[in-house]
């Protein structure tokens, strides 16, 4: 791992600015959202709105990467996002909902380069280091965790207008990654033409493996950012815990979302991919019954660490069965409709959070995600059966 090429690391380093907007929008997205509109029930529209900006931006930025290269829009979306937090700080000092909404959604695009470093790791080293290319980027989502909540809480008075100085911060963070990024070497652009393939995409769609491989990663998604994005609504708005126990919670969420994949490999040897996600699916049903138990600062932080170990497993070997879907130039095409399916289903979780939480309570949203989880779980008996 240590004998990894400089790009790895600079990729690393970057998604970690990169992420830092990502993991603040979940902090205090729903409680910014909170003080802008009148309407309590839309107070985490501007969270769901990165993610919808997110699905509806990843084909682009694809192609955008095809036509000039990873090298150049990184750094184009590093100065787009920059800008884009100046736009932040202008919707606050103006106290308007809806475009600190339009500035969420714009989020999207630097959350969908964002996951494009990945890819850009493993295009930098050979076969054999590809595992440990894609482990040590994943490091940069540990540090995010902290980036992005300290950026918030750290920024929050700095200015009159509260949370001001949190946006600043996050474009400093930005710049810094610009710089970053004018030392990484410009890769591979994407080939159009791998994408060519005689199958349609219902003919791959349909296959079993498929359907177990995005509904693990779906419904890891779903269930993370439906609850996730309730939760500092529910602790903080509702609960009246404070904002920096708040922000604790959140962080250890996002760490144990990420900390897992480092020792994936040795995971998956233990207990292969199909019963990963099968346990992947007993940690969620954990979460949910911690969580229900008792709305107590303890039982909110064990519950969320479960709901990023349950993430995690479901991502991860949904995202590793995926590769037997597909020939090789069918992979594109695939790899794009699975993360639209994914991404999509996360925007509708985390737009009708805030809605659910406040008209219905923590506790029935927490009872809501059990029928997906109660339908995953069938899907991976019947897997293991047929492979038994």
């Amino acid at each position: 791992m240590l004998q990894l090429p400089k790009n790895v690391w600079i990729l690393s380093l970057s998604l970690a600015l990169f992420m830092s907007p990502s993991v603040f929008m979940v902090f205090v997205g729903g409680i910014i959202g909170d003080s802008l509109t009148p309407v309590k029930g839309l107070s985490t529209l501007p969270v769901a709105l990165t993610v919808v900006g997110t699905v509806s931006t990843i084909i682009p930025v694809v192609r955008l990467m095809s036509m000039f290269g990873r090298s150049k829009i990184f750094l184009s979306v590093c100065a787009y996002t920059v800008v884009l937090t100046m736009v932040g700080i202008a919707s606050l000092t103006i106290g308007s909902f809806v475009l600190f909404c339009l500035v969420s959604f714009g989020f999207g695009v630097t959350f969908a380069t964002m996951y494009q470093f990945r890819f850009a790791a493993i295009e930098s080293v050979e076969g054999d280091q590809r595992a440990s290319a894609a482990a040590v980027v994943l490091l940069g989502g540990l540090a995010s965790a902290y980036l992005g909540t300290e950026a918030a809480t750290l920024g929050k008075d700095w200015f009159s207008v509260e949370f001001a100085g949190s946006f600043l911060l996050l474009a400093l963070l930005l710049a810094v990654a610009f710089v970053l990024l004018l030392f990484f070497k410009p890769e591979k652009k994407f080939n159009a033409e791998e994408d060519r393939s005689k199958r349609s995409l219902f003919e791959i769609m349909k296959q079993k493996v498929f359907i177990v491989a995005a509904s693990s990663a779906i419904t890891g998604y779903v269930v993370m950012s439906f609850i996730m994005t309730a939760t500092p609504v529910s602790m903080h708005v509702m609960d009246g815990i404070s904002l920096e126990q708040t922000k604790h919670v959140i962080q250890s969420h996002v760490v144990a979302m990420f900390l897992p994949s480092l020792f994936t490999a040795f995971i998956v040897k233990y207990l292969g991919i199909s019963r990963m996600i099968l346990a992947g699916v007993i940690i969620l049903f954990s979460a949910i019954i911690v969580a229900y138990i008792d709305r107590s600062l303890g039982n909110y932080w064990i519950a969320l660490i479960l709901l990023g170990l349950g993430w995690n497993f479901l991502f991860i070997g949904g995202t590793s069965l995926l590769p037997r879907t597909y020939n090789e130039n069918e992979k594109f095409k695939v790899q794009s409709i699975n993360d639209f399916l994914v991404f999509g289903f996360q925007a509708f979780a985390a737009l009708s959070a805030g809605w659910f939480v406040f008209n219905y309570s923590w506790e029935l949203t927490l009872l809501s995600v059990i029928p997906l989880l109660v339908v995953q779980l069938l899907f991976i008996l019947w897997w293991l059966r047929r492979d038994a």
